[in-house]
Order: structure tokens, then sequence, then C-alpha cells
């Protein structure tokens, strides 16, 4: 498969869910990606619990890449990661700060083993500043960049994001960094090395909270439950309805109006309280009680097809079983079904970068624990396997 990154090699040192989503698109976008292990493999690979499935998140950052097992600790393996870097174009990891250079392979070493080689890293933190050598996992960092603060409702505890957003946010941005430098270094010559803190990714996502802050709340950002973070869109909910909840917002006057018109209940398109953004804002207890009183007169489904209907932004909520199977993800083939040959039949998603004239698929499924461990022993071969 050809792509925007065919030709160029990538040394990935990475583990978990960060760095492993940042090489994962370039393997996808067409890389050619060796994936480095411990003995006993990265911590995914190795996670496991009753009733199984720990398994997925390996198999579906790993797709597309080759798979080698190095000891980066003894001198064997750190003469095949020389090798590898010696003819590769990017080397990408997300150890914590110091634990390359402790290995023997700093950036200053990497350099002059390689001047071509973009060096690109990220940690929870940054390689510089007071909290450069704090762990750092997706739940300290949604706790420490204020995410939890914001999260959950006013009365209640504070409450992490579903998902992994902090390091997922800090894996698009690494490979952000990379393709940019990749870019600089095609136009000027320039080689860089590149880095993405965790902790910086996400802030921009709390766009909405700090807007909010910026008002009358000038020491902290309430909670504001399944609202709108900044309070300044009304309505904007999940609403109960006869057989679950439906999530249902009106961005502008027009959206209000069809959302009125749509319930039969046109006079709430003049009624001075609620004729404008900023009365339904001012008002949003009893916006709320309007919306939610006519969405438990309708299932979600007839909420769902009725509202997007005369173009009001509305979707049910929906358990990840129904999301797997949705049909205009798998019509995408942003989701597709493979028999993965560790794992079995299982749903994986391919890069959601959409590049024209290039298959959206997966180059082929995560491997065994060292299943390319002969391109250690064959250099000049390292990065060239076929795809099949």
């Amino acid at each position: 498969m050809q792509g925007p990154l065919t030709g160029i090699k990538v040394v990935d040192l990475t583990q978990i869910y960060n760095g492993p989503y940042a090489t994962f698109l370039m393997a996808m976008a067409g890389a050619e990606v060796i994936k480095i292990e411990p003995p006993g493999g990265e911590h995914t690979r190795r996670r496991q619990r009753d009733g199984g499935g720990a398994h997925i998140p390996h198999a579906m950052l790993n797709s597309g890449k080759h798979f080698v097992v190095l000891d980066l600790k003894q001198e064997e393996g750190k003469a095949a990661l020389t090798r590898l870097i010696e003819q590769s174009d990017v080397l990408v990891e997300n150890y914590r700060p110091g634990v390359m250079a402790r290995l023997g392979f700093s950036r200053e070493h990497v350099k002059k083993l390689n001047p071509r080689l973009i060096y690109a890293s990220s940690s929870g933190f940054g390689t510089t500043g007071p909290y450069r050598d704090y762990p750092a996992m997706d739940l300290a960092v949604q706790a420490m960049s204020g995410v939890l603060s914001v999260t959950g409702y006013p009365d209640n505890p504070p409450v992490k994001a579903g998902p992994a957003i902090a390091d997922f946010n800090a894996g698009v941005h690494l490979y952000g960094a990379i393709a940019t430098a990749l870019l600089d270094r095609e136009r000027t010559g320039t080689v860089r090395a590149v880095e993405v803190a965790m902790f910086e990714a996400i802030y921009p996502a709390l766009a909405s909270n700090l807007g909010l802050m910026g008002g009358i709340n000038k020491d902290r950002s309430p909670r504001t439950g399944n609202r709108h973070g900044g309070l300044s869109i009304s309505p904007y909910n999940v609403y109960e309805c006869k057989d679950g909840h439906c999530a249902i917002l009106a961005n502008n006057e027009h959206q209000w109006h069809a959302l009125a018109r749509y319930f039969g209940q046109e006079w709430a398109i003049t009624d001075s309280r609620y004729a404008s953004m900023y009365e339904r804002v001012k008002r949003i207890e009893e916006v709320d009680e309007l919306v939610g009183g006519w969405a438990r007169e309708q299932t979600k489904d007839q909420l769902f097809a009725g509202l997007i209907a005369v173009g009001v932004p509305c979707s049910p909520v929906r358990e990840l079983s129904e999301v797997m199977r949705d049909e205009h993800l798998h019509a995408r083939n942003a989701l597709v079904e493979i028999e993965h040959p560790i794992y079995g039949a299982m749903t994986v998603p391919t890069s959601p970068l959409v590049f024209e004239g290039v298959p959206r698929d997966i180059r082929w499924p995560s491997r065994k624990l060292g299943e390319d461990q002969a391109l250690i022993d064959q250099p000049e071969r390292a990065l060239g396997r076929s795809e099949s």
C-alpha cells in the first residue's frame, strides 16, 4: 500500500497509548515502522484480566508494524538499535525524560549516529520544567490539567473523562509534529527534534471551560454535567426519552426555531424569555425543563430521525457495542472486521486520516512478540518486508 509516508523508516520505541497511536498513524500513512519491545513485550501486550479483552488496545494500535524484541540494557540490544537508527528517518519514544539517555541513546548521541534522523518524544510533562520528572498516565494528566475538575456534576465529585483523552490528544499532536518536521527536512534540510507533552496537548480542549472561567467564575470553572462546558449554549444537554437518552442542542436561532417547530411549540420562538440565545442561557434551567418535557414523549429513534431531518443536532446515547457495528463507520472503512492471527475475529479501526488514492484499510494485523526478529539479523532488509 503506497501512502504519503511510503519510504519513511521509523524506529518505534513507544508503549501503551500515546506514542503507539502516533506511530500507528504513520504506519497507516505508508511508513515502515519497526516496533521494538522489551523481553516479555510492552505493557499493553502483557495486560490481561478475567474474561479477556485486554488485548484489544494492543491490536488496535499496532496494526501495520513490524515487531522485534531488544533488551536495551544489554550490549547486543544496544548494537541492534544502533544499526536501526543509522538507517532510519524517525525515532519515536515516549519514555519518561532521561530514560533514553540512561540507556545510552541521548538526543546528542542519536544525532551523531544519524544526522538526518528526526528524534520525536512524548511524555506527561515535557523534557524541561518543574514537572519534568513526574511519572504520568492519562488519569494523572487529566487531574493535573483540570479535566477532572470540570467533568461531572456540580454537587458530585470530579470524574475522569471516559476515553483516554490525554494520551490520544498527545498522540495526534505527536504525529503532527513528526509530519511537520519531515516536511521541514524535505524543504530546507533542517533536522529538528520534536516533543509533545500530554499536559500541554490537552489544554486547548478546555477552551469552553476556560471561557466560562473568564466570565463570572474567576477562580474556578464549575462542573456543568452534560451542559455546555462554557454554559453559553442552551439548550445543550442529554435528555431523557421513552427508551433511553438523547443529546440535543441548538447552537443558533435557526436550530432553536426548528426544534420548537418540530415539537409543535412555535410559541417558544417568539416568547421573549426564549427568543435569543442570551435569554435562553439566562434561563437554562427553564429551557432544560421545557425540552426535557417535550423529549420524554418520544423514543430515541423518533427524536433522532425527526430532529436530524429538520437540521437540529441530536444523537441517541449509544452503547459501545452499537458503535462497533455502526453502518456509517463500516461503510467508510473507518472500522473493519478482520480475522486476527492471534486473537481471532475482531473489529479494528483504520486511520482517521483519509488520503485520496490510498485504500482505507489496515496494512496487516499486529504480530506476535518478536515475529520480525529476522530484521535484526539482516539489517539491510530491516524495513523492506512484504506486507503479505
